[in-house]
């Protein structure tokens, strides 16, 4: 499970061996969910704060994550992404 950022108790990260469309999963606490970069869709439940800080976090840093999104693809190592500040 590769981490690309940390923030606010949050852990985001993504696998390297993934189906399309192109997300990402985060983790707060016990839950978790899935993301998909492009429209923000998320699948999974986790309290609305947490989630409304990871919907800023994507917005801001959406080239990064596809940008890592390909290098998963060609299973390349990921790079970190700055957390929300």
């Amino acid at each position: 499970m590769p981490v690309i950022s940390r923030f606010f108790g949050i852990v985001i990260f993504m696998f390297w061996r993934e189906h399309a469309p192109p997300h990402f999963h985060a983790k707060y606490q016990d839950q978790e969910v899935t993301v998909e970069i492009e429209t923000g869709r998320v699948a999974g439940t986790m309290v609305s704060r947490a989630v409304s800080l990871i919907q800023e976090w994507r917005e801001s840093h959406r080239t990064e994550l596809l940008e890592d999104w390909r290098r998963a693809e060609q299973k390349k190592s990921l790079r970190r992404i700055a957390p929300l500040e």
